[in-house]
């Protein structure tokens, strides 16, 4: 059986959230990422030089990448972490879950897009399980991680 890189990969990836969520209590958010970042730097290298494309990839796309690398992605998870550091992983990590279904409604007014009963539907129920869960009562540890005298 041939392995696939990416489901490898997503595996990881996966893996780490969990991990990521606990050690947001113990360090500071933006260590986690960082730390996250470099350590799985030795599996991503190579797997992203056995990816590369054939054709040569124009400037605009590099910026691009670039741009959604630093602001989306490692910028954001800077606040992911931190929030899930004051709101505790359980009760934070829920809100991601209504997430696609903002951004269906944000697309109907901004891209012209449609939405559909049974997407409508299911957005529905899913925000419904995150406000009950967000209601249900949940022991959320305070982060003890304190670097030079200042709270986290």
């Amino acid at each position: 059986m041939k392995s696939n890189p990416h489901a490898i990969r997503q595996g990881l990836w996966l893996g780490t959230l969990g991990v990521g969520g606990q050690l947001s209590q113990r360090m500071r958010p933006d260590y986690v990422i960082c730390w996250a970042l470099l350590a799985s730097l030795p599996l991503n290298l190579p797997l992203a030089l056995m990816e590369w494309p054939q054709t040569a990839i124009k400037t605009e796309a590099w910026a691009a990448l670039a741009y959604v690398a630093v602001c989306s992605m490692w910028l954001g998870f800077f606040a992911w972490y931190r929030g899930l550091a004051l709101g505790g992983t359980v009760r934070v990590s829920q809100m991601q879950l209504i997430q696609p279904f903002l951004s269906m409604l944000f697309a109907i007014p901004l891209l012209g897009e449609s939405l559909d009963a049974v997407t409508a539907g299911f957005g529905l129920a899913v925000m419904a399980v995150v406000f009950v869960g967000r209601k249900m009562s949940v022991s959320t540890p305070r982060s003890t991680f304190k670097e030079e005298g200042r709270p986290l």
